[in-house]
């Protein structure tokens, strides 16, 4: 897809306009709530175009722009809380006349899906989560956030170029001083200063336990903006989440081995999955989706399923069962092949598809 293929459009909420766009063709997916984004300047970054193109394949993907950010409606401050979040998706998905979605929600945007899928369980069909967690709290210590909000609000310019190293920590020179430049077109130094203070106040934790839509939590191990450990906790919270640990450092799903969120979040959307000439990937003519006729597992293999979604090691899951590492991997090993899929992510997601967990 080209930046030319995007029509950007407009939702009306308490009397502001919000900018939202949908591209593809299929099944809605819900991309975006995070709280820097401007539809038409990402839509024109190539690695943005290219990570959101992938997951349009055979699907829609309906994205917006909060409140006082982006395309949408300057005049105000952005939405304070998950609640105000939330009224505002209500009002895009109405104004789109989408009646049932799957959600990808990334960083602080995990919030705001999580919550409409806690809430409107019988409108969302699947809930992937990315880069996220569960209360903003635990992001940083108080005096961290307390100085990061301060150079926000002192100086704008300076606060962008802070969060541009702690987002983008392997780009170039150029490519953060092209990082710097968007959040000051995306957010005037007022609304980026509001939706930072939401990020660092956002409590999902009362919600999480509510969601009942199958959901993915997918992390980067070593995330420099938002701690493994926490998506590893929004997994917990979330009854019978697939946790799948990604290799990498950026936040940005866009940026490093874009390749890989893309996969796995069409893998378990129940999308047709392209090999990718790794272990990881489909084999050829594999969707991902369940076959006719669950197969027989055991027991033990269904407690040993339930750890692997969880994202244990063989090693935790050993110790978890009193088990030896050998024995779960030959547990492991049998899973995969009666569930006829090539990875330990894979059959995570075929069970949960198939209601096996």
């Amino acid at each position: 897809m080209e930046a030319e293929d995007q029509v950007i459009r407009y939702a009306e909420h308490d009397g502001a306009s919000i900018a939202w766009s949908a591209i593809g063709d299929g099944p809605p997916l819900v991309l975006g709530g995070w709280w820097c984004s401007h539809l038409d300047l990402d839509w024109r970054q190539p690695r943005f175009r290219r990570f959101a193109s992938g997951l349009a394949r055979g699907r829609t993907i309906i994205r917006y722009d909060r409140p006082g950010t982006g395309a949408s409606d300057r005049g105000r401050l952005p939405p304070g809380t998950l609640d105000e979040e939330l009224a505002v998706l209500e009002s895009v998905l109405a104004a789109a006349g989408v009646a049932r979605v799957s959600l990808f929600g990334a960083s602080s945007g995990g919030g705001v899906a999580s919550r409409f899928a806690a809430r409107h369980p019988d409108a969302v069909d699947r809930l992937v989560l990315y880069g996220t967690y569960a209360r903003g709290a635990d992001l940083a210590p108080p005096a961290a956030r307390d100085a990061l909000l301060a150079v926000v609000r002192q100086h704008w310019g300076i606060g962008s170029r802070v969060l541009s190293d702690l987002f983008e920590p392997d780009a170039t020179a150029a490519e953060r001083d092209e990082f710097v430049e968007f959040q000051r077109r995306a957010a005037t130094p007022e609304a980026a200063l509001a939706s930072l203070a939401e990020v660092y106040a956002m409590d999902s934790t009362a919600h999480l336990g509510e969601v009942r839509a199958p959901t993915l939590v997918l992390h980067r191990r070593d995330d420099r903006a938002i701690a493994f450990a926490l998506g590893r906790d929004v997994a917990d919270r979330i009854a019978h989440a697939a946790f799948v640990p990604l290799q990498g450092e950026d936040h940005f799903p866009w940026r490093g081995d874009t390749d890989a969120i893309v996969r796995e979040t069409r893998r378990f959307l129940g999308d047709r999955v392209e090999p990718a000439g790794d272990a990881e990937a489909s084999a050829p003519g594999d969707s991902g989706a369940p076959a006719s006729g669950a197969p027989h597992l055991t027991d033990r293999e269904r407690e040993v399923l339930r750890l692997v979604a969880r994202g244990e090691t063989d090693a935790e899951i050993a110790a978890h069962l009193v088990l030896s590492v050998h024995t779960v991997h030959r547990h492991v090993a049998n899973i995969r092949s009666r569930l006829g899929v090539p990875s330990r992510a894979a059959a995570a997601a075929w069970a949960m598809r198939a209601g096996l967990i």
